[in-house]
C-alpha cells in the first residue's frame, strides 16, 4: 500500500483542518518545501498536496509553492484543491505533479472531466469527499444531494482508474478510519481508491492494507507525532513481504 503524507496548503503554510473547517485550523510550518524534504529524508516516495485556497477560491494561487515543493523534495506528487479548468490541470503537470485531483469540478462540470480524462488519462484522478453519505463540493463548504456509491459508480464508468475518498467526519480527528466504507468501495468498484481522513496510528494503517486500498493518506497524525513516518513505511514494506 502506498503512503502519500499530506501538506494541506493556506496562505502559504502547511496548515490542518479539523473536518474541514476553516475555521477551525492548526499552522503546523511556514514552509512546507522543508516539511516535504523532510518526509523524503524518511524515505517517502509519494506526496499528497491540497491547495486550501483554491479549494476555497479557485485559482491555482499557490502554484509556484507547489512547483518549488515538488522539485526540491523529488515527491511523485498528486495535487488538489479548486481545480476547475484545463487552465489548472495544465499547470499542475507543467510544474511537475505526477495527478492532478479534480474534486468539486467532477460534480458541477462533468463535461470538463471528460475532456481532462481524454488528454490526461491516468494523470487524472478524482476526489469523493463524503458527508452523511453525499459528496461535498467547494473545499467542503457545501454537501450536494448526490449519493457517494452512484457518484463513483458514474466515475468508473467514464473512466476514472483512481479516486481519492475522504470520510469528512473522520478527517483530523484522530479517531480512526472507516473501515466499513473502503471495505464497500473494495466490494463495489474496481477503481484504484486512496483512503483518506482518520489514520490516527499504525493500527488504522494495517486495516487499510488488509482492506486492499491503493494507497492512504497520512495527515495530522504525522504532525502530532502519532505516526512516525519512517514506521509507517517499514510496516508497509513489511506487510508486503508477508
Amino acid at each position: 500500500m502506498e503512503l502519500f503524507p499530506a501538506i494541506d496548503l493556506r496562505g502559504g503554510a502547511a496548515v490542518r483542518l479539523l473536518r474541514g473547517d476553516y475555521k477551525q485550523m492548526t499552522v503546523y510550518s511556514t514552509s512546507p518545501v522543508e516539511v516535504a524534504k523532510s518526509f523524503a529524508a524518511a524515505g517517502a516516495r509519494y506526496l499528497h498536496l491540497v491547495d486550501l485556497d483554491g479549494a476555497k477560491d479557485g485559482g491555482t494561487p499557490n502554484c509556484e509553492l507547489i512547483a518549488q515543493i515538488v522539485s526540491e523534495s523529488g515527491l511523485l506528487t498528486e495535487v488538489g484543491g479548486g481545480i476547475r479548468n484545463m487552465q489548472a490541470v495544465e499547470h499542475y503537470l507543467n510544474a511537475g505533479a505526477r495527478r492532478v485531483i479534480i474534486g468539486s469540478a467532477a460534480v458541477t462540470d462533468p463535461d470538463f472531466l471528460r475532456e481532462a480524462l481524454l488528454r490526461f488519462g491516468e494523470k487524472i484522478a478524482v476526489g469523493v469527499d463524503l458527508k452523511d453519505g453525499c459528496v461535498a463540493i467547494h473545499g467542503w463548504t457545501e454537501t450536494s444531494r448526490l449519493d457517494g456509491y452512484a457518484f463513483i459508480e458514474s466515475m468508473q464508468e467514464l473512466g476514472v482508474k483512481t479516486i481519492i475518498c475522504t470520510d469528512i467526519s473522520k478527517d483530523g480527528a484522530m479517531q480512526g478510519v472507516n473501515a466499513e466504507l473502503y471495505r464497500e468501495l473494495k466490494r463495489r468498484f474496481s477503481l484504484d481508491i486512496i483512503a483518506s481522513g482518520g489514520v490516527s496510528g499504525l493500527s488504522d494503517l494495517e486495516t487499510l492494507s488488509s482492506i486492499g486500498v491503493r494507497g492512504a493518506i497520512l495527515g495530522k497524525a504525522l504532525y502530532t507525532g502519532g505516526i512516525k513516518l519512517e514506521e509507517a513505511i517499514a510496516r508497509m514494506k513489511e506487510a508486503e513481504s508477508v
